[in-house]
This record gives C-alpha cells, structure tokens and sequence, in this order.
C-alpha cells in the first residue's frame, strides 16, 4: 500500500467540485458527475507503449497534475482515493466488461469499479467504462430500473450471475458483469498488466477516448470515428482524416493537449 498522501484540494479542483464534503448519497453523485464530465476516459499512453502505473503517486501525476485521463484501473483507482479521503466507506471489486459480448462469451476478468456502502445501501460507481461511464452512482438492487443524468440502468441476476445494464433506445445492453468480490492490489496490477500489453487487448489494438458531458450528451472517439450521440440518442459522426485533426479533437472535444511528436508517435489507425 502506497503511503503517497493523496491531495484532495487537488483533486477537486481538477474535476470542479466545490460542494460538501458530507458522506452522503448526494455528495457521491455529485462527485460522480463531476469526475465523469472532466476526465476523460483514454488508452492513449497504452498505445504510445508507456507503462500504466496505478500507484497512487503516479494516478495523481497524470490524471490531476498533468491533466490526462486514463482507463478503468487509472479512473476508478483515483476515485477510490478520492472516496476514502471524504470518509466514504469504499472498495474495488472486479467485473468483466461486457459491452459488446454475447452472453456465452467470457470476457476477461479485468474491470475495476467500487462498492460504496451509505447507511446499509449498497451503491455502484464506475467512472472508467468508457462510453457507458454511469454518471452517477447505482444502487445494487436487483430489477428496477434506476434514471441518471445519462442512460437508465438496472442490476440484473440470472443463474447467480449479476449485470450491469444501460438502456438504449428501447433495448437493455450489457455493460459488465459484477463479481462482488473484492480486488487485492496484486490483482489490479496482474489487470492491469494484461490490458496494457496483451496483444489481444483492446486497448492494445484501438484508440478509445470516451467523456460525458453535463447536457446528457456523449463524446466518442474511436480509431478514427469521432461521434457525438445527444441526450436523446441522436449521433452526429465526423472521420478524422489526419493526426492533425486528431489533435484538434482531442484538445478541443476532450481537454486533452499532447505535443506534436505525442501525436505523431501513435500507429495509423485508420
């Protein structure tokens, strides 16, 4: 465990939250929004073959300092700081993502997002599942469907097995499926590890870049299809056509500056 103090002014500034520091549901959702809206999901790094470090020391240089965003390990990692330094009663546990799986695929065990527990509630965060980020916390209760300022979700159980699901449109999608089950540091870091540099990550083959934003609106990047889908589902896309244009989106659409050479270091994918 790293003995890193971990800068709770900082971290407020950053994603701009100037509200109460109660333990309390309403302050976690507000926390929640303003973490989501502000850091970017990104795999940025991955592709460039930078290491991912997911120490506390490291989650703060990157994500609050040097302004960056990151993925699962690194968003959810810096939040569960965050929780604990307001006083929330906080824990990482283990999914696997489902988005874009079929029910007999097995996808790997390599999700984080956090179990907080508010007066003998148990409540779901998970800022860093890309396009599907809830935007506010979920409460683990089986078959009702929950509004956010997003999509509606809903946990679902069959045969033992509970799912996270997000509304779009008239259809329910997966988004991950839930363990319950608390993640070590050593199984953070094996995670970690494997979706970083394993050939067959996604993230090792994709430029993913994901933020929501406070209208209800959704910003996507993937490879080289920029997409944003408003509040009520409607998507307007843009093909970025050169790493110029990538790095106008990037700074402009998801307050993410990289230098020239960054840019120009990442594969051609499209």
């Amino acid at each position: 465990m790293s003995s890193t103090p971990f800068d709770l002014a900082a971290y407020c500034q950053r994603i701009g939250y100037s509200g109460t520091h109660a333990v309390s549901l309403a302050s976690l959702n507000a926390i929640v929004s303003a973490h989501a809206h502000t850091i970017a999901f990104e795999n940025i790094d991955v592709l460039l073959g930078r290491r991912i470090a997911v120490d506390a020391a490291s989650l703060q240089q990157k994500l609050i300092y040097d302004r960056r965003g990151g993925y699962c390990f690194e968003q959810n990692g810096l939040l569960l700081l965050a929780l604990k330094h307001f006083g929330f009663s906080a824990t990482p546990i283990s999914a696997r993502v489902r988005i874009g799986f079929e029910r007999t695929d097995i996808p790997p065990l390599t999700h984080l997002l956090l179990r907080v527990d508010i007066d003998d509630e148990i409540w779901l965060v998970d800022v860093g599942v890309g396009s599907l980020t809830p935007t506010a916390a979920i409460r683990f209760v089986l078959n009702i469907e929950q509004p956010s300022p997003h999509e509606t979700r809903r946990i679902l159980c069959e045969n033992t097995r509970y799912f996270h699901q997000a509304k779009l449109g008239d259809s329910w999608v997966d988004v991950c499926e839930l363990t319950l089950s608390p993640m070590p540091n050593i199984d953070i870091e094996v995670a970690n590890w494997y979706t970083s540099t394993h050939p067959n990550s996604h993230f090792t083959e994709h430029l993913i870049v994901a933020r929501a934003q406070a209208d209800g609106a959704r910003l996507t990047l993937h490879d080289n299809l920029f997409k944003i889908r408003d509040a009520t589902g409607n998507a307007h896309e843009q093909i970025i056509t050169s790493k110029a244009v990538l790095r106008e989106v990037l700074a402009t659409r998801f307050d993410l500056t990289f230098d020239a050479s960054s840019i120009k270091a990442l594969p051609e994918l499209w």
